[in-house]
Order: C-alpha cells, then sequence, then structure tokens
C-alpha cells in the first residue's frame, strides 16, 4: 500500500512539474521555494526502496547519482528559464526550448540510471526517483531565487506595487535590451 502511495505523489508531482514547467510561474518572494522538495524528500525517507538491501553498496551508489543528476537538471532548469517582471514588480519565470533539452537531457539520464540499476540486479523503489525528483525542484527553485533578486538588484525593483501608469524600472531596461 505504501508502494502504490508513491507510485500516485510521484506521478502526481510529475505531472505538475512537466504542465507547470512552461506555463508562466511567479517567482515568490518568500523563499517558500524549498517546501516541496523538502515535502517530496521526507516522503522518500519514509518510504522503503531508496536502497537494496541485497546490493547496499551499489544502490547508494546509484541513488547518489540520482541525486547529482537531479541537482544538474534542477539547476539546468533554473538557469534556461527566461525571467520577466510583471507590471506589479513580481518576478515571473517559463521554460524555454533550452529547457525541453534539459528535461530531455535529465530524463535520458534518470531513464539511464534506472536501466543501469535493473542490469546489475538493484532493486530501487519510488523512493529513489522522488530523491532525484526533490533534488531537481530544490535546485531549480534555489537558482530561480538567486535570479531573481540579482534582477531586483540590478535593476532596483522592490517588492511594493508602483503606481499604474509607471512604467517598472525591469521593463524600462528590458525595452533597452539590458535584459
Amino acid at each position: 500500500m505504501s508502494e502504490l502511495f508513491n507510485v500516485l505523489v510521484t506521478a502526481a508531482v510529475v505531472a505538475l512539474v512537466v504542465v507547470r514547467q512552461f506555463s508562466a510561474q511567479r517567482v515568490g518572494d518568500r523563499g517558500r521555494w524549498w517546501v516541496l522538495p523538502t515535502v517530496l524528500f521526507l516522503v522518500a525517507l519514509r518510504s522503503d526502496g531508496a536502497l537494496d538491501p541485497r546490493h547496499e553498496t551499489l544502490s547508494a551508489v546509484v541513488l547518489g547519482a540520482g541525486l547529482v543528476v537531479g541537482l544538474f537538471t534542477g539547476a539546468g532548469w533554473g538557469w534556461t528559464a527566461r525571467l520577466w517582471q510583471g507590471p506589479d514588480e513580481s518576478v515571473w519565470s517559463r521554460g524555454t526550448r533550452a529547457t525541453a533539452f534539459v528535461w530531455a537531457g535529465g530524463i535520458v539520464l534518470r531513464v539511464s540510471l534506472a536501466v543501469t540499476a535493473l542490469l546489475l540486479g538493484i532493486h530501487q523503489g519510488t523512493a529513489a526517483l522522488l530523491v532525484s525528483l526533490a533534488a531537481m525542484l530544490f535546485a531549480r527553485g534555489g537558482v530561480l531565487a538567486v535570479r531573481a533578486r540579482g534582477l531586483r538588484e540590478q535593476y532596483g525593483v522592490t517588492a511594493g506595487s508602483p503606481s499604474d501608469d509607471a512604467p517598472s524600472a525591469v521593463a524600462r531596461a528590458m525595452a533597452k535590451g539590458g535584459a
């Protein structure tokens, strides 16, 4: 029953991530970007199957490799996303074609790890996938938070709402080709 729950949670999170990948999303100011990855990581820790008891060392290596793949995919996703400022001076992001290539590469690497584990006789449950997904979302959120903060600092954007008739500093700079 626990394994079925983990599969359903993983499928739901992956579907949510894929749908939202190319949708405009507000990059939050409150620093809550780490909550979902933390929940996923805790669910992975709570479930069995991250390590194969018959091949603990090899499964730990595969799990670590999945963690690294997740971190690099998430960082690539964060760096290839387009950032812009909305009319209320909030920062928004959306995936680009480069983001799709990063995702495709991450999927190929993750599938390669799973096939390698199977060929070595290592059984890992959905917990290993959740760890990789949590790492990916953590890295993406961190990169976007850093990039958004840099955008705000570079153009002097504040967290408040500007007057309706004044274009934002980032919008003016982007119109001049500065961003």
